[in-house]
Parts: structure tokens; C-alpha cells; sequence
């Protein structure tokens, strides 16, 4: 039994094709072509679907899944087990409860840690008596250069190199990069250490198109034996929401 789950990013679309819990097909897109996905569903002979969207309008997509597949629709009032004490469950982000559900299928009973490095940073804590109370939004790294370039008058527009590394600050350019990119470190580094003084054995999950950059530099911090980067950690959660509704009807 084939699952296609489909996460709508604010910048990309993440599409994977789960064979039980066994990843079998990923792909990062720009926009999601109706022709293109019924071709996936056919490939894959998929059973069920789902769908994570930051975006209002995703009824192109869930339109072509409920047509073609047995789809299941997500929102937060589905459980797989996760205590959610979270206040305003209509403005909690799909994607974070997603990664949440993950955190519980694949760690479960652990203090879990999930920073979610992409358009926005966040921070979200599930606990080893499976509790969820929330965490933090904060700006994420490319939000960061927009502002500071936005909001003052003279200060430029930089691009930066995810393999580059930290500058030093030695002119305007590299003084902006620095000031950015360090002070998203120290930002991490300062979660992860606060949440450390609270929840015994912490793992810290690390996901998001920028993630492979915050582990680069993390890479030689008293955190690194922590953390665990996972790439899937939203389209995992998914999976697990389709196994668990496939359960409940079985």
C-alpha cells in the first residue's frame, strides 16, 4: 500500500510516496502540475493521500487526490495520541502539528525539540509524557536579509552562499551576512540550551530548506550529539496521520 503525502510550503511544495514507513519517492516543486501528480498516483498505484498547506487555496491539489485516491483530509483536531494544549488550534500551522505527530510516531516517550529552519524559524516542543503546549516563530534567514534591507535606507539587498559559511564583518556586505547568520546561530543555540535546562535527554529535531546550514555550524557545538536532521520530518508526519486514520477504520 503506496501513500502520497504532499506538504505546501510558503516557498516550495514537498511531494514524498511512503510504502508503510519506507520512503520510496521525493521531490522538492515549484508548483504542483494536476497532470504531473495523477501521473505519481498512477506510477505509484497510490491508496491513500494527504495534505499539509501554509497556502488558503489548495483545492487544485486536494481535488486531484479526492478524484484519484482515497484522501484523507488533516487539520489539528486530528490526534494520533499527542496531548495538544495549544490555545488557538485554528491558527496553529498545519506543517508544525504535522512535524509534532512525527516527532511522536518516530521518538515516542522522549523530549523532542523540532526546528523547523525555512521561511519562518520555529521552535516546538513535545515532551517525553506526550504533551504538546507549543514554542516560537521567529524570522527565518532569508526574512531576516529582506527587512534589513527594507526597512533602512542605505543598507543593500545581499545574497549568501548556504555553503560559504560566516563572514567576518569587514564591510557593509559581509558586516550584514555576519550580523544575520551568527545571530541565527546564537538564536538556536539559545532555544536549544533553554529547553536542555527544562527537559531531561532532549533531542532536537532539525528540518527546513535551511537546515543543512544550521547543521554545518553546529556541527562542533556542545549541542551537535543532539541533534538529528531530518529533511521528511512534516511529510513523515503525514504518514503517520494516514496510518493511524487506515487503523481506526480497519
Amino acid at each position: 500500500m503506496h501513500n502520497l503525502v504532499i506538504d505546501i510550503g510558503n516557498t516550495n511544495s514537498k511531494l514524498a510516496v511512503f510504502d508503510e514507513k519506507t520512503l520510496v519517492h521525493y521531490q522538492v516543486l515549484k508548483q504542483i502540475v494536476p497532470a504531473e501528480l495523477i501521473g505519481i498516483i498512477k506510477q505509484y498505484e497510490i491508496s491513500n493521500s494527504c495534505v499539509s498547506s501554509v497556502s488558503e487555496d489548495a483545492s487544485e491539489v486536494i481535488h486531484v487526490l479526492k478524484s484519484n485516491t482515497n484522501y484523507i483530509p488533516f487539520s489539528t483536531q486530528i490526534n494520533t495520541g499527542v496531548k495538544n494544549n495549544y490555545e488557538s488550534l485554528a491558527t496553529l500551522g498545519l506543517d508544525r502539528w504535522a512535524k509534532v505527530i512525527a516527532a511522536n510516531g518516530y521518538y515516542p516517550k522522549q523530549n523532542c525539540l523540532m526546528i523547523d529552519a525555512g521561511t519562518c524559524i520555529t521552535y516546538d516542543l513535545l515532551n517525553d509524557r506526550t504533551e504538546y503546549f507549543g514554542g516560537s516563530i521567529s524570522l527565518g534567514i532569508d526574512m531576516r536579509f529582506k527587512a534589513l534591507h527594507h526597512f533602512t535606507g542605505r543598507l543593500p539587498m545581499v545574497k549568501w552562499d548556504k555553503e560559504a559559511g560566516i563572514p567576518k564583518g569587514r564591510d557593509t556586505d559581509s558586516a550584514i551576512k555576519n550580523g544575520v547568520l551568527q545571530g541565527v546561530i546564537n538564536e538556536v543555540e539559545g532555544f536549544i540550551s533553554s529547553y536542555n535546562k527544562e527537559n531531561n535527554g532532549l533531542t532536537v529535531l532539525l528540518t527546513g530548506g535551511n537546515a543543512a546550514f544550521l547543521l554545518e555550524q553546529l556541527k562542533n557545538s556542545i549541542f551537535a550529539p543532539q541533534i538529528i536532521h531530518d529533511p521528511y520530518l512534516v511529510l513523515k508526519g503525514l504518514n503517520e496521520v494516514i496510518a493511524f486514520e487506515y487503523v481506526q477504520k480497519n
